[in-house]
C-alpha cells in the first residue's frame, strides 16, 4: 500500500521510552514499524508490529520487507533498542560483551544499513540513534565500559553517516540522554538517580520524544549528538 503518509522504525518499542516515541510518531500522524523482541501486535491500523531480536539480520529484514508491503515507504529510523549493564570492569563476562555488542552495535548496524538502503531510493530519509550522555561525561559510582564502548561507536558512526550521506537528502543525528524515569529504574533509586543530574532530577520519557521529534523537523541538522541530560555533559 502506497501513501504520502510518513512512515518510521522504532526498535525497542514495547515499552518505556520506545513506546513513548511510538505514540509521539502518531500523534503527528506518522505509520510506525514498532519492533522489540516481546512486541505484541497492535489494534492500530497504522502501527506494524514485528517481534524479533533486532540483532538477527533476518529480522531486520523482515521489518524493512514487511514495512514496506504494508506503508509502500520508509522515512525514518529511530534506533532505540539498547542495553546497559553496570557492573564494575573487570566482572564483565562473555555473554554481557557479546550482548551488549549484539543488541547496542548489532542491531544498529543491520537496521541502519537496510534502512538506508531505502532511504536512498526514495532519496530523502532520517535516522536518530538513542545512545547515552556517559559516552561523553563518565560518573563516578555508574560503571559504564561496556556503555561506553558500544554507544560511544554509534555516536561516531552517527557523525560519519551524517558526512556520507549528506549530499544523498540523508540526515543522521543522536539524541544522549541522561537517566531517564521508565520501569527499568526502581522507584527506591529515584532519588539517587535525580542527583547525578546538574538540573537535580530524572529525565521524563517525554524529554526524549520531544528531543526525537525536533531532530526529525530540523531538516538544516545532521551529524549532531542532542545532549538530553540535565546538564551531564556540562560537567559537575
Amino acid at each position: 500500500m502506497s501513501s504520502s503518509r510518513k512512515v518510521v522504525i522504532v526498535t525497542g518499542a514495547s515499552q518505556g521510552i520506545g513506546a513513548g516515541l511510538v505514540q509521539a510518531f502518531r500523534d503527528r500522524d506518522f505509520r510506525v514499524i514498532a519492533n522489540s523482541r516481546s512486541i505484541k501486535p497492535s489494534a492500530d491500523p497504522d502501527v506494524l508490529a514485528i517481534a524479533g531480536d533486532i540483532s538477527d539480520r533476518a529480522v531486520a529484514q523482515r521489518i524493512i520487507e514487511e514495512g514496506l508491503a504494508r506503508f509502500g515507504r520508509i522515512d525514518s529510523l529511530v534506533n532505540n533498542a539498547g542495553i546497559f549493564t553496570a557492573k564494575p570492569f573487570t566482572q564483565f563476562d562473555a555473554d554481557d560483551y557479546a550482548n551488549n555488542v549484539a543488541i547496542n552495535l548489532t542491531g544498529f548496524f543491520h537496521i541502519t544499513q537496510l534502512a538506508i538502503e531505502q532511504m536512498e531510493k526514495q532519496g530523502a530519509g532520517h535516522v536518530v540513534t538513542i545512545t547515552t550522555s556517559l559516552t561523553d561525561h563518565a560518573i563516578d559510582g555508574v560503571p559504564s565500559v561496556l556503555a561506553s564502548l558500544t554507544k560511544g561507536g554509534l555516536n561516531a558512526a552517527t557523525k560519519s553517516l551524517a558526512i556520507e550521506y549528506a549530499k544523498r537528502g540523508i540526515r543522521v543525528n543522536a539524541v544522549s540522554p541522561g537517566v531517564i524515569r521508565t520501569p527499568m529504574h526502581a522507584q527506591e533509586t529515584h532519588e539517587w538517580l535525580a542527583a547525578l543530574h546538574p538540573v537535580g532530577r530524572l529525565g521524563e520519557i517525554s524529554d526524549v520524544t520531544q528531543a526525537v521529534l525536533f531532530l526529525e523537523s530540523a531538516g538544516f541538522v545532521t551529524g549532531e549528538i542532542l545532549h538530553v541530560d540535565g546538564g551531564q555533559s556540562a560537567g559537575h
